[in-house]
């Protein structure tokens, strides 16, 4: 009997004959001149992202679809439009007569802005192999693409194999808006020369295809959970000795109509070379906008990427809004209290149009469900809130509105968002302070079990947004508010210097509480000490015990035990007094390691303290433990309010050094790489100390006046931020030492506007016109 592998020929020859075979371009020519980054070997086997506004696709870097995530276990990896989830993922494979080759175990992977590609050497045929992909922006639909180069002396003829893993699902809480999963369901439609893969009971499905007709399609039993289906196509291939050539795959779906779905698929099919050119020329605008230059070139490297990954967590859901995803794989929906973190990073970076329409949504959302100002903290993409809101994200609504106003000057903006300032703002203190000492009660950033009394946390960032409030009320022209706003904010502030201040372990206390609720969490916490084997925190632990047990108190009074992260808010906010403040930024550097701050200071091992880079990663993720980058870039921010940007600076680099770490051109939550492989908040841990306190932004868009002060740390000689957007102006900033003293240049596109420079001596400098220099 003939082989399949004989016949091949005749077949390729039939087949080229009968098929309208259109030249396609192949991605690595469009990519020529697009900044890249390679992986790292032993990280192959970790996760990447294929980012969208509307679709997205996560998958292992060696080419690989395993079943990653808890959210929804094992369903956060694959091809996602949400509010519904494509496929699991594929599978592509050459086959030759003695030989197969599946596309799962890269050799290498590198990224780009707005593709990635997965690279195999099949040296037994003398084949060099690319996996692309990326996926359009507003499309429903992700873009793959095979190149293939002969680099030996002989034609090779082979097979394509494509393997499609439907599993059409709704997103995470489906069940509460009536999104019932149903069986997979599929049919090869010739229209398109793909499958149609169909939720049994429900609009949603997705279309796979590719740029040639296949000779042989079939459906095949999944591997993977679930209810989806999994379906192959077969191409015969030839590639003649020192040629390239490429095969084109589309993936498209829709969740209320499979004509919508189609139409995606036949667009991105036809006219995906312009949707790459469009996505790579806005990438390239995106890198243009606070453009960072700066010595250390890793880190101007990381600045520039935090910009793109800015834009890979927009998760556009027409029926909802638009707005930032927390983090990929499995934040990818909305939060209140990390937008507010990360949109000032957004906003600082020029990115403002996000800015607008996430907290448009937040606010719109907040209103429908809470209807009292208070601020939603988690709703997933099918418009299920799964938490109503922590305490702390009301206040920190406030400042975010006032910090978007000094960037944008537009009072229409804080009339639109006062009325749901004022209302959060009276629920916060009416309903949250139960015993009428100003501090209101509940859970902040940290989510401890029990951890719900008074936080110092939520006391800081309530004086804060009652400060910025104040500043609303009075732009806006009520006076009387903006007073009582102030005198709230006045009085939470002596209070947090004087009732929340430890002198004994020169910080200030994670929480105020009754003897009562720290004895409890003190018994939880030698638990957790004992279970990581920390002896110090034990004894520690054991010592305040002892104190509460010998010096019972009928009040509630402040305690340090966990030295968590939030400690430091305080300084973040600016509002310690300076003598109180250098202790506590000093204390804080007990609870460090080379990549940044310990979340929960009593989790601290060996590496505490040290600078050395050195890492192992634990053999199982957890929280516990855990370094994170919002805890390092708040410490950041705080370092500088005191005037010690070297200090600042350390925590930056320390953060840097994840940069890259496990996904190249990223930088997980938790340093240096678990949790999620692209975090929101990682901007404001860069953008705001970098904008603000190194190059000392300070933008007064209403007064169309703004006031360069910088406090530029040691190390750097010479740095520029380049097209700065605030307003309508754009400004740039350069710095440079010249014979030890430094020199200082500003820029801006509006002569009319008034650009004020505090000199490194404290000369103040104001002037109109094109630029401003000492």
């Amino acid at each position: 009997m003939e082989s399949r592998f004989t016949m091949l020929l005749l077949v390729a020859t039939l087949f080229i004959s009968c098929t309208s075979i259109q030249e396609s371009p192949a991605i690595s020519d469009l990519v020529l001149d697009s900044p890249h980054i390679e992986g790292k070997e032993e990280y192959l086997s970790s996760p990447y992202v294929t980012a969208g506004n509307r679709a997205y696709m996560v998958g292992h870097q060696d080419g690989s679809f395993p079943e990653l995530g808890w959210h929804i276990k094992g369903e956060m990896g694959g091809i996602w439009n949400h509010p519904i989830k494509l496929m699991d993922g594929f599978n592509i494979t050459l086959n030759w007569d003695d030989y197969s080759f599946p596309l799962d175990k890269a050799r290498k992977f590198t990224n780009y802005p707005m593709a990635n590609v997965h690279h195999y050497s099949i040296p037994e045929k003398g084949l060099e192999v690319k996996r692309w992909q990326f996926v359009p922006d507003d499309e429903e639909g992700v873009f793959v693409q095979v190149e293939m180069e002969n680099t030996g002396s002989e034609n090779q003829h082979f097979f394509i194999d494509f393997v499609g893993h439907a599993d059409v699902r709704p997103t995470w809480l489906g069940e509460r808006t009536d999104m019932i999963d149903g069986q997979d369901e599929a049919e090869f439609h010739e229209d398109i020369d793909g499958w149609v893969v169909k939720d049994a009971n429900n609009p949603w499905l997705v279309c796979f295809g590719t740029s040639l007709k296949p000779t042989r399609t079939s459906e095949v039993k999944s591997t993977f959970m679930g209810m989806g289906s999994s379906n192959t196509m077969e191409f015969p291939f030839e590639l003649e000795p020192n040629t390239t050539k490429v095969i084109n795959f589309i993936i498209s779906g829709s969740y209320t109509s499979e004509q919508e779905a189609i139409d995606t698929y036949k667009r991105i099919k036809m006219e995906w070379p312009t949707l790459f050119e469009s996505k790579k020329q806005r990438y390239q605008a995106l890198a243009q906008q606070t453009k960072l230059t700066v010595p250390d070139k890793t880190m101007q490297q990381t600045f520039e990427w935090l910009k793109y990954n800015c834009d890979w967590l927009v998760r556009t859901v027409p029926e909802l809004g638009s707005g930032i995803g927390a983090g990929i794989p499995d934040y990818p929906w909305y939060f209140g209290v990390d937008s507010e973190y990360a949109l000032m990073g957004y906003m600082a970076v020029g990115q403002d149009d996000v800015v607008y329409n996430t907290i448009q949504l937040l606010d719109s959302v907040s209103n429908a469900v809470n209807g009292n100002g208070k601020i939603i903290h988690e709703m997933s993409t099918n418009g299920a809130v799964f938490n109503d809101g922590n305490i702390n994200e009301t206040p920190q609504y406030s400042s975010l509105i006032w910090y978007i106003y000094q960037w944008n000057g537009d009072k229409e903006f804080l009339k639109s968002y006062f009325p749901t300032i004022k209302k959060g703002l009276e629920w916060l203190l009416k309903e949250n302070d139960a015993d009428g000492n100003g501090f209101p009660e509940g859970f902040g950033m940290m989510e401890i079990h029990g951890l719900d009394s008074e936080m110092i946390d939520v006391a800081a960032y309530s004086q804060k947004g009652f400060a910025d409030a104040a500043k609303i009320a009075d732009v806006l022209g009520d006076a009387a508010l903006a007073n009582a706003y102030e005198a709230v904010a006045a009085n939470l502030k002596e209070k947090i210097n004087t009732q929340f201040w430890s002198e004994d372990f020169n910080s200030y206390a994670d929480f105020m509480g009754t003897d009562e609720q720290a004895l409890h969490l003190i018994e939880d916490a030698i638990v957790r000490a004992d279970t990581l084997d920390k002896p110090w925190a034990i004894e520690e632990l054991k010592a305040t015990r002892r104190f509460i047990k010998n010096n019972p108190s009928s009040k509630p009074r402040p305690f340090v035990m966990h030295h968590n992260w939030v400690v430091n808010t305080p300084m973040e906010v600016g509002i310690a007094d300076s003598t109180r403040a250098i202790k506590a930024l000093e204390t804080a550097k007990d609870y460090v390691n080379p990549f940044g701050v310990f979340v929960t200071g009593i989790d601290r091992d060996a590496s505490a303290g040290s600078n050395d880079g050195a890492y192992k990663a634990p053999p199982i993720f957890t929280y516990t433990g855990a370094v994170m980058t919002l805890p390092t870039g708040v410490q950041v921010r705080a370092e500088n309010n005191y005037g010690r940007p070297n200090e600042a600076l350390d925590y930056l680099e320390r953060m840097t050094r994840s940069f890259s770490y496990a996904l190249p051109g990223s930088m997980y939550e938790v340093s240096p790489d678990f949790g999620m492989m692209v975090q929101a908040w990682n901007i404001y841990s860069f953008a705001y100390p970098i904008v603000h306190q190194f190059f000392g932004i300070q933008p007064d868009a209403a007064e169309k006046e703004i006031t360069i002060a910088p406090q530029m740390p040691d190390a750097w000689d010479e740095a520029a931020l380049e097209q700065v957007k605030v307003g309508e102006n754009i400004i740039s900033v350069f710095y440079k030492k010249e014979n030890g003293e430094p020199k200082i240049k500003v820029t801006q596109t509006i002569p009319e506007w008034t650009l004020k420079l505090v000199t490194p001596d404290g000369e103040i400098l104001r002037d109109k016109g094109e630029g401003i220099g000492n």
